[in-house]
């Protein structure tokens, strides 16, 4: 083995050390921007205009689908562990189909706040509508990112580029997709019991 093969493969390895720490340093800004919006929520809740409203009964489908990709997703992962190669892709197709099933439903449960009256701006909107709209809005952006790092983990599925021995940008993949779900889980509560 000559020396540059050497430095390539340190390089390498560092470089793949490196992302897990990266992974979870966007995680925390994340959290803490949503941090942020759920203070704001909170001091405003004490206007004397807020104007509370039972939530989109569509946002409670839309939690249902996606905690079951969730778990889909670590199964996928749980069977790529094993090299069980069919039972990971299926896990990997139903976890997509459900997270896609939740976009769908976010969009269904603004189109019942809109029929409620209830609008993001405008002399329509209320305090409350307006921080729902904005802050699961800014939830679903970071969604459409886990839709394509979801779509990216299939497409390499396909290609059989996971195995038990080759993990790690399935597990950074599965990592971002499960810290969204736990976010909406909190924004969903966070709106159900401080309406």
């Amino acid at each position: 083995m000559n020396s540059d093969t050497v430095l390539n493969s340190d390089f390498e390895a560092q470089r793949k050390k490196s992302k897990k720490p990266l992974l979870w340093l966007s995680l925390v800004s994340m959290a803490m921007i949503f941090a942020g919006l759920s203070s704001a929520y909170i001091v405003s809740r004490k206007r004397n205009d807020w104007v509370s409203f039972d939530l989109p009964d569509a946002f409670f489908t839309s939690t249902i689908f996606i905690v079951m990709s969730s778990v889909a997703i670590y199964l996928s992962g749980f069977y790529l562990k094993k090299n069980r190669q069919k039972l990971a892709t299926i896990s990997m197709l139903v976890g997509f189909v459900f997270g896609v099933l939740f976009v769908v439903f976010q969009f269904v449960g603004f189109s019942e706040l809109t029929h409620s009256s209830l609008f993001f701006t405008g002399s329509q909107s209320t305090i409350r509508s307006s921080f729902i709209f904005g802050i699961t809005g800014a939830h679903l952006l970071h969604v459409f990112s886990g839709i394509i790092v979801l779509s990216v983990l299939l497409f390499k599925q396909f290609k059989k580029k996971y195995s038990s021995d080759n993990m790690l940008g399935f597990e950074l993949g599965a990592t971002f997709w499960h810290f969204l779900d736990i976010v909406w889980i909190y924004i969903f509560f966070f709106f159900y019991f401080y309406g």
